[in-house]
């Protein structure tokens, strides 16, 4: 949700804004397959009823309606995402990293994927553009965790705890899936930040590739 109302602020500004997703693990020691629901993950997590569980996650997918997606949660597969995310880094390398992340998450939040298969994430990985043999050679070894490690080590040391987390300049942070218009202020306040103010006038010495101007007296 973070990352779709992130979009929209980014069409309604008139700045250029580049985005560079980041690696980031909820629960390293998730296990890669795994039979409990997200109800009785989420219930054992946080000392809640199945009931109640349900009802917290319903209320997210409401708000995932809002912004135009849809979640389902009934069918989710809980996985470890360390593979996800060394094939999106895999992606980035190829210029396709933006791509590869939009296609693991709609596959996981909407298509009840198993994100953590290495032939879903090959196939998944094909649809947006790369070479299968390349990134099934890729899962199959252990290359970009270390760039997935450095990605975390970052974060540790930046103080993320949770997701969605969005730093901005490497200096400004918002955290959490705000509305829409919070990342529009947001992006126009340090955009406006970063623009040069000329502080003087016109009068002095001013040169460029024709030459200096001398000033009028």
């Amino acid at each position: 949700m973070g990352k779709r109302r992130l979009e929209e602020a980014i069409t309604k500004l008139n700045t250029p804004v580049e985005v560079i997703y980041r690696c980031f693990e909820l629960d390293p020691t998730k296990r890669r397959d795994i039979k409990e629901s997200i109800y009785e993950s989420l219930a054992k997590k946080y000392g809640m009823s199945i009931d109640q569980a349900k009802a917290n996650s319903n209320n997210m997918v409401r708000m995932a309606a809002e912004a135009g997606l849809d979640f389902q949660m009934d069918t989710l597969v809980q996985t470890n995402t360390f593979d996800a995310h060394r094939l999106v880094m895999f992606a980035k390398t190829k210029g396709l990293m933006k791509e590869m992340t939009e296609r693991i998450l709609y596959a996981y939040f909407t298509e009840s994927k198993h994100i953590g298969d290495h032939d879903t994430l090959t196939d998944l990985a094909v649809e947006v553009g790369l070479d299968r043999e390349e990134v099934s050679q890729m899962l199959a070894s252990d290359a970009m965790a270390e760039d997935v490690r450095a990605d975390e080590r970052t974060a540790q040391q930046i103080g993320v705890t949770g997701v969605p987390f969005f730093l901005i300049n490497k200096k400004y942070a918002l955290t959490g899936a705000q509305p829409t218009e919070v990342f529009v202020q947001a992006l126009e306040k340090i955009s406006a930040e970063d623009q040069i103010v000329v502080l003087n006038n016109q009068d002095g010495l001013n040169c460029d590739d024709d030459g200096c101007e001398i000033p009028k007296k």
